[in-house]
């Protein structure tokens, strides 16, 4: 068993209020006997034309006070930052052990440019899928607009996932709850994989639309174990590898993939402690 904290915070424009909120959460994950702390995409400060100026280096201020606290609290931790790119930034997901080692950094690779939005205009492309080993289980990184591309969740799998880790900044709009929900199981279900997804929590004080709650917890099979709704929340949670070996006996839809007629991918990265 690995116990996991769904970390769903608001996020504010300010760094240091939003850290503020990150050790606190950490520190509740932490009593409650969580072993890792998911946190949702762009914890650093909130999306907009000012990322530019807040991003910053994996060794800057923000990720290493990050880094402090989950050695202090003992919990490892996935969270979203900004590093910059010439000119735009990256947006990234950076995952620490529980000492606060970086041990992994995942660049988003499939950028927002839909609904009326362009994501291009201020991030850079990421192009390396990633897998992190974390408190012993291999976690897949994900975020946000990723959630709609399947091919890069086998990707995942074929990389030695256990779980996937998606984090996410999910905006309002035309059914977009609805595809949050949908396709957050719909990626557990056809991979048969525990889906830990976390977004930000609604921030009353911003009017972007960014942030819809919804944090969940998906079982290989497709229930959905815990859904934080739309207030910020702590929420320790199990995953249960043993499940996943039930469910993949009765469904074992991976087994019969053709891998004779699909393509290796092309760029990967695994790490591990």
């Amino acid at each position: 068993m690995t116990r996991i904290a769904l970390c769903q915070i608001p996020v504010s424009e300010d760094s240091k209020t939003n850290l503020e909120r990150v050790r606190d959460a950490l520190g509740r994950a932490a009593s409650r006997g969580a072993a890792l702390a998911v946190f949702p995409e762009a914890t650093l400060t909130r999306f907009g034309k000012g990322i530019a100026e807040s991003a910053e280096p994996l060794d800057g201020p923000f990720v290493t006070a990050v880094a402090d606290a989950a050695r202090a609290h003992e919990v490892a931790v996935v969270l979203g930052t900004f590093e910059p790119a010439d000119g735009r930034v990256y947006n990234t997901a950076v995952a620490l052990d529980r000492r606060g080692r970086l041990k992994a950094a995942y660049r988003k690779i499939h950028l927002f440019d839909s609904f009326g939005a362009r994501e291009s205009d201020l991030v850079a492309p990421g192009d390396t899928p990633v897998v992190v080993e974390l408190e012993g289980l291999r976690v897949g990184l994900v975020t946000c607009y990723d959630l709609r591309f399947p091919e890069l969740f086998r990707a995942l799998v074929d990389l030695g996932a256990e779980a996937f880790a998606v984090i996410a900044a999910w905006g309002t709009g035309p059914m977009k709850e609805e595809h949050w929900a949908t396709l957050v199981r719909a990626r557990a279900i056809e991979n048969t994989m525990w889906t830990v997804a976390v977004g930000q929590a609604p921030n009353p004080e911003a009017k972007d639309g960014f942030g819809i709650g919804r944090s969940m917890l998906v079982d290989p099979i497709g229930v959905v174990r815990t859904d934080l709704g739309p207030v910020g929340a702590v929420q320790v949670v199990e995953i249960d590898p043993a499940e996943t070996e039930r469910v993949r006996a009765m469904v074992p839809s991976l087994s019969h993939r053709r891998e004779d007629i699909y393509r290796a991918v092309p760029n990967a990265e695994v790490r591990r402690s």
